[in-house]
């Protein structure tokens, strides 16, 4: 049913089924309509919080496969999450949600009318193409992400939680098999679940959490375009036996692995808990700042 694709980072490189974030896409769509019909979360002034998200994640998705079967270009794929933005300024406006970010440090930043035009499309753009980016082995797609969104889960008022709990019980599920190396997610559900976590953030207000817990996934980012537009050179990891190992430090990966021999596995359990450090420091401060 699903394209089969090798897993390069294996040596006999199986064919593995590609896409299977569409399931993830297709569920999350059916079930926050469910819950717009069921009155989970408020809908006001013409505008319903599950049916905004529902929109953006669909969104993500429909960008994925577009991806998947034309290979946009980069320049492209950057700036086409400012189009899933669009629901969510208008929610924002409607519901005149906080314009200000509190930061540790830097303190409270109030960017007023700018919030809304400025800095929602921006956390959208960011947030969306950073997690596409930090991929590539199994389980590194799906357990970051879903631990970033736990995070912001754990923060959320129960309505919000709500409309996500069903969602992240089947991303996880997909994430265990993608961990084990039955399925790949694809672009539909990397964009797909980078789109959820931006959208989600905004709508519960989590901002200052979701920009702590994506530092890992910006430093990853900048790395990676740092040595393309400098140097013109990509980030790879070369497998030797069954571990993977690089010899130059262009990505998190590489710089992970950087003369340094581990599996799969090892390297994606070392930025899934690099993560979670990240997203438990996240929750501290939106505690206890």
């Amino acid at each position: 049913m699903f394209p089969r694709v090798p897993d390069q980072h294996k040596i006999d490189k199986p064919l593995v089924p590609n896409g299977l974030g569409v399931i993830y896409v297709l569920f999350t769509t059916v079930y926050l309509f469910l819950g717009y019909f069921l009155g989970i979360a408020e809908s006001g002034n013409g505008v319903s919080v599950p049916l905004t998200l529902a929109v953006c994640i669909l969104f993500g998705g429909f960008m994925g496969l577009l991806d998947d079967w034309m290979d946009l270009k980069w320049r492209y794929k950057a700036f086409m999450p400012l189009i899933a933005a669009l629901p969510l300024v208008y929610l924002a406006r409607e519901y005149a949600l906080r314009t200000a970010i509190s930061l540790p440090i830097i303190g409270i930043i109030d960017f007023g009318e700018a919030y809304y035009f400025l800095v929602i499309p921006l956390l959208v753009m960011v947030v969306t193409n950073t997690v596409n980016m930090l991929g590539g082995l199994n389980g590194l797609e799906t357990i970051c992400p879903a631990i970033i969104l736990i995070g912001l889960m754990a923060l959320s008022p129960l309505s919000h939680l709500l409309l996500m709990l069903g969602p992240l019980i089947l991303w996880l599920a997909l994430a265990a098999f993608n961990f084990k190396g039955k399925i790949f997610v694809g672009n539909s559900g990397s964009f797909a679940i980078g789109m959820t976590i931006a959208s989600y953030a905004v709508i519960a207000d989590l901002k200052s959490s979701l920009l702590i817990s994506i530092i890992p996934y910006v430093f990853n980012s900048s790395l990676i375009l740092l040595s393309v537009f400098l140097f013109g050179k990509k980030a790879a990891v070369t497998l030797d036996g069954n571990k993977l190992v690089s010899t130059h430090r262009r990505s998190l990966i590489t710089l992970i692995t950087y003369q340094r021999p581990m599996t799969e596995r090892q390297v994606v359990i070392a930025v899934s808990l690099l993560i979670a450090a990240f997203v438990a420091i996240a929750v501290l401060t939106e505690l206890l700042w």
